[in-house]
């Protein structure tokens, strides 16, 4: 043990000085503390703060809201003046026609040449900024009485977009989804069809165009059951109820009931009661629908009477959307009226809607139906074939609009964060997440009282917008800000995971549901969660677990949350400081002509993602980079850019600061004598205001790695929503010592460095910011060297060692997370010390000299084995039950191998994954290991089956490492490893708990508006029993399914 700690010592100095001369941290440390007295260190004011931030971003939306706002007048007062000509002929510009020519080279009708050219705010894609195209889906005639005229009306739009782009250049795509199904887009944009060759996309199953058409509802479905529906009327009634499903969003309720001489729960768990109707949901219902077969005869009016009864208990107890109710009735035909049961429960209110949905081609009982629907301001529709589906289920939203219409309500919608599928085809950055701002348009004609709507109007706003107001220098190292919905939905937060991974989209589609409380896990009560839905401000403090590095690292602080909403629309913003250093900040002062002289020195950067200067505000600004425009703005050449006066004072201040490390590094690279082996590669530091500056010992192609220069590890970088690993790891270590780390994304591809870091204190107590971070990287195999001749010292007199790592023992370095850095098994590096020592990694953890952290992942994807054998699905142990039963959240882990997204793919497992089960969302628990600060020095034992192996574990001074040296006299391999593993948490083990879980239903707050009647409604137009298909739908049925995500 002597020797170890001799070894421990020997490595940690020499590590110190190579680390602490190459990074000229003492240096930076002198600099700063040479301007304590003139810094003023203040602590934030995170209530300010939040509401300050609130105001931006009602700015932002409020602008959004004007654009479209100008949409809605101008599509109304042009609606107004056309006439409807039912032989108009207009070659208008088809989206996916456009530049498409024939055999003779002649461009084909309603495509016609558009110019279009890539624009970097459009992510790269061609457009065309002075017009916009019109899409219509492939089961529609292109050149349709009704869709030209529309199209021949709302051409009126393009000057407005045109108009609005030049007034607010942040927007991006501004459109008009038509009543009649064409959609105006703009930019004009080329699309492209499927491998079918069909484009699926209808904007009007979208969720912001039903959300700005109709009002929140409870819907209940009925489906007949009885023998007659067999075959395929079976088969298109499924269809027609999920088309319902489609119509349905966030904001609405519903059920569904199958009926013959019984009534059938689709879901029996959720009998007499409703559900939001989120993506979750809806998907578990139609998992049921395929499992109904039909038989019997149907006693509609049971289930009428049925349903009747749920909305009336179900309204009353508060929940739901206390808004519009219906029933749909997908049956192929009833007997009799059944007035006896709406007279009953309906009359004279007609609170429920009734749309009733006849399946098949027989009308001998359309007029039951056709009477039910008119008689309870509902609509009555036919279907015949599958092609016919999408369109009539359709017809019912524009009679739940017609309130809406006649009140002349322009309600704004905002809806939850989604993925813009559109954009994600070609942008190799990954998908942009937005939200959409909507608000319908209606006819001004004066036939009115039957409530035309004409169609919506929207424009995404990318969230990336909103992330660029958040003051990211007043939240410290560990601070961010994140937003929710009316219904507690995230709108951004930076631990919100794209789905997308290698370009491959998973199921969890358009994941514009994760809950708060899915991320901020610890909450348990909801209490943040809750009060955030409900639009109060506030604060909140809990301790926190976050996860860094891939999931794999864990760093645990208190959290205090401060939020409030945002004025003019469903969103509330909060924003989490981390106590201790989180929540103080400093201002120093210098002048701008130093300042800017030090800005601009060739090794300096700025974050990426953080706003400076705004410039893209204005489309003169947009070639700006941050350091021109703060140059511009600082001597006052701009006046109208808009800058962040306050921490452009900072960031100048940092340059000035910092500027003697460009030179101490210079001369270091000069000079012959040092370095020679070229072990050090680069030097780098940070600091609290985002300024980065950079200096590389050796030329950019003799890198190991270049993945710190060029970027390529967005972990390592400042971004929008965090500061870089190395730098917020470094904050958490004691002051004055160093982290040491071999970065994962390079630990696979044998071109390892390590990364060492170090924080800078402003002050020397508690209170005190850290206003910077410093490093280097070095060569993998130049830091190992340094441990091998460390190991080699003996504190003998005559040099002959007693123990020595080359023969009867196994020397390991060990990071504060457990993974190993060096090893003589070269293979090892990067391993968690547990895969590869499992016998001695529990014995630490039993010492306590590690310790095991749960976590949860309630966005992970696992390997679906409901399709294989199921024998996969066992319990864990016995234990589990009894265990599990205690506890509140019911869980089970299984123990089969699961996948997270930071499971970085070994190439050994590359080669097994031919024929995987496929990936699906699920929630899971895994383990993150940390190492007790207090670890000097531990001896332990472990019996391998009779054989007592001794291991010591010694801390090396000044890091955040352990030299970990084992005796390898005995065969330990029988113990199993300690792995970081994910287990899936599985719910379908006791259904009663799964019925919980799909019953509870979290605390969300309905929107504002709500427009359920009106008594001048034309109730007549109830629909018409004679409209056959198309031929051209029906010869299209097998397309209907294709839809893509916008």
């Amino acid at each position: 043990a002597l020797g170890v700690k001799l070894w421990a010592s020997a490595f940690g100095g020499e590590m110190k000085s190579i680390s602490a001369k190459y990074s000229g941290s003492q240096l930076l440390q002198k600099k700063y503390k040479e301007l304590e007295k003139s810094v003023r260190v203040e602590e934030i004011d995170g209530l300010k703060l939040v509401k300050n931030l609130a105001v931006k971003m009602e700015e932002v939306f409020r602008k959004k809201a004007e654009a479209t706002r100008r949409l809605v007048e101008a599509a109304e007062e042009a609606h107004h003046q056309h006439e409807d000509n039912p032989d108009l002929q207009y070659e208008y510009f088809n989206a996916v026609l456009i530049n498409e020519v024939d055999e003779e080279g002649n461009n084909v009708e309603l495509g016609g040449e558009f110019l279009l050219e890539p624009n970097d705010h459009f992510n790269n894609l061609s457009v065309n900024l002075s017009l916009s195209v019109v899409q219509v889906p492939t089961n529609m005639y292109n050149k349709d009485p009704d869709i030209v005229n529309g199209v021949y009306w709302s051409e009126a739009l393009n000057k407005v977009f045109v108009d609005n782009f030049e007034r607010d250049p942040t927007l991006i795509w501004q459109y008009f989804g038509s009543a009649k199904g064409f959609f105006r887009q703009y930019p004009g944009v080329k699309w492209h069809p499927d491998e079918h060759g069909v484009i699926g996309f209808d904007c009007r199953n979208r969720k912001w165009y039903i959300q700005a058409a109709t009002s929140p509802k409870d819907v209940i479905i009925l489906v007949d059951v009885s023998g007659s529906m067999k075959g395929l009327r079976l088969t298109i009634a499924r269809q027609t109820v999920s088309s319902i499903l489609d119509t349905l969003g966030d904001d609405d309720f519903f059920n569904i009931i199958a009926y013959n001489q019984e009534i059938h729960y689709v879901e029996p768990c959720l009998n007499g009661t409703l559900v939001r109707a989120d993506r979750t949901n809806k998907d578990h219902f139609r998992e049921h629908l395929d499992k109904l077969f039909a038989k019997g005869i149907g006693l509609l009016g049971d289930a009428l009477t049925e349903a009747f009864t749920i909305l009336s208990e179900f309204n009353q107890t508060g929940h739901g959307s206390l808004c519009s109710q219906a029933i749909m009735l997908v049956t192929d035909g009833a007997t009799e009226m059944y007035d006896d049961v709406f007279e009953k429960y309906n009359w004279p209110e007609r609170k429920v809607r009734i749309f009733p949905y006849l399946i098949g081609r027989e009308s001998a009982f359309a007029d039951n139906l056709k009477w039910m629907a008119c008689a309870n301001k509902g609509y009555f529709s036919q279907i015949s074939t599958l092609a016919d589906v999408q369109e009539n289920v359709m017809r019912y939203l524009h009679v739940m609009s017609r309130p809406k219409v006649i009140d002349h309500e322009h309600d704004t919608v905002w809806t939850e964060a989604y993925v813009d599928s559109a954009v994600s085809l070609k942008d190799k950055a990954g998908p942009r997440l937005m939200t959409t701002v909507a608000m319908p348009v209606f006819s001004t004609k004066n036939e009115t009282n039957q409530g035309i709507l004409l169609g919506v109007v929207g424009t995404d706003i990318p969230l990336q917008e909103l992330m660029k107001l958040i003051p990211k220098h007043m939240l410290g190292i560990h601070g961010y800000a994140f937003a929710i919905t009316n219904n507690g939905y995230i709108l951004i937060h930076p631990d919100l995971r794209p789905l997308y991974q290698d370009g491959q989209k998973r199921r969890k589609p358009n994941y514009s549901s994760v809950d708060l409380s899915e991320v901020e896990w610890e909450d348990k009560d909801d209490n943040l969660r809750n009060s955030m839905v409900n639009r109060r401000t506030g604060t909140f403090s809990m301790e926190v677990k976050k996860t860094v590095d891939r999931g794999r690292r864990v760093l645990k602080m208190h959290n205090d949350y401060y939020y409030t909403d945002i004025k003019g629309t469903p969103f509330s913003v909060g924003v989490a400081l981390s106590r201790g250093h989180g929540k103080y900040f400093f201002r120093g002062n210098v002048s701008v002509e130093a300042g800017l002289r030090d800005l601009e020195q060739p090794d300096v950067a700025l974050a990426d993602e953080w706003t400076y200067c705004n410039t893209e505000e204005q489309h003169e600004h947009r070639h700006l980079t941050q350091i021109q425009a703060i140059k511009l703005f600082m001597t006052g050449h701009r006046p109208h850019l808009k800058c962040d006066r306050e921490l452009i004072q900072e960031v100048l201040f940092d340059a000035v600061v910092t500027a003697p490390l460009e030179a101490y590094w210079t001369g270091l690279a000069l000079n012959k004598s040092e370095n020679s082996d070229k072990g050090v590669e680069i030097a780098f530091l940070g600091t609290r205001t985002g300024l980065s500056r950079t200096n590389l010992f050796v030329p950019t192609d003799q890198l190991s790695n270049q993945d710190f220069v060029t970027a390529e590890d967005k972990e390592g970088v400042f971004n929008a929503d965090h500061f870089p690993l190395w730098y917020k790891r470094a904050a958490e270590q004691v002051p004055g010592t160093f982290l040491y780390s071999i970065p994962f994304s390079t630990a696979l591809e044998n071109k390892s460095v390590v990364l060492a870091s170090t924080a800078i204190q402003l002050l020397d107590d508690r209170k005190s910011p850290i206003v910077a971070a410093v490093g280097i990287q070095m060569k993998l195999e130049f830091f190992q060297r340094k441990f091998w001749t460390a190991c080699r010292q003996c504190a003998t007199l005559d040099g002959k060692c007693s123990i020595s790592c080359d023969n009867d023992i196994n020397c390991y370095l060990i990071d504060n997370n457990a993974f190993i850095l060096v090893t003589e098994e070269q293979s090892q590096t990067g391993l968690f010390f547990g895969e590869v020592e499992g016998a001695v990694m529990n014995k630490l953890l039993q010492m306590g000299s590690f310790k095991r952290i749960a976590l949860y992942d309630y966005q992970a994807v696992c390997r679906d084995y409901s399709g294989s054998s199921d024998s996969a699905r066992t319990l864990s142990d016995p234990f589990t039950v009894v265990k599990w039963l205690l506890t509140e959240l019911v869980i089970f882990l299984l123990e089969f191998n699961l996948y997270s997204w930071w499971n970085v793919d070994l190439s050994a497992r590359a080669q097994r994954s031919r024929g995987r089960p496929p990936m699906v969302p699920c929630d899971t628990e895994y383990p993150a290991f940390v190492s007790e600060r207090t670890i000097k020095e531990t001896t332990g034992n472990i019996d391998c089956e009779g054989c007592i192996r001794s291991f010591v574990i010694q801390q090396i001074p000044s890091s955040n490492l352990f030299m970990v040296v084992v005796d390898n006299k005995c065969d330990c391999s029988s113990s199993p490893p300690v792995t970081m593993d994910p287990n899936e948490i599985m719910y379908i083990l006791f259904l009663s708990l799964k019925c919980d879980r799909l019953k509870f239903q979290k605390d969300r707050k309905k929107p504002d508006s709500c427009h359920p009647f009106h008594p001048e409604e034309n109730a007549m137009e109830c629909g018409s029993a004679t409209r056959l298909s198309s031929p051209l739908t029906a010869a299209l049925l097998p397309l209907i399914a294709a839809t893509i995500s916008r």
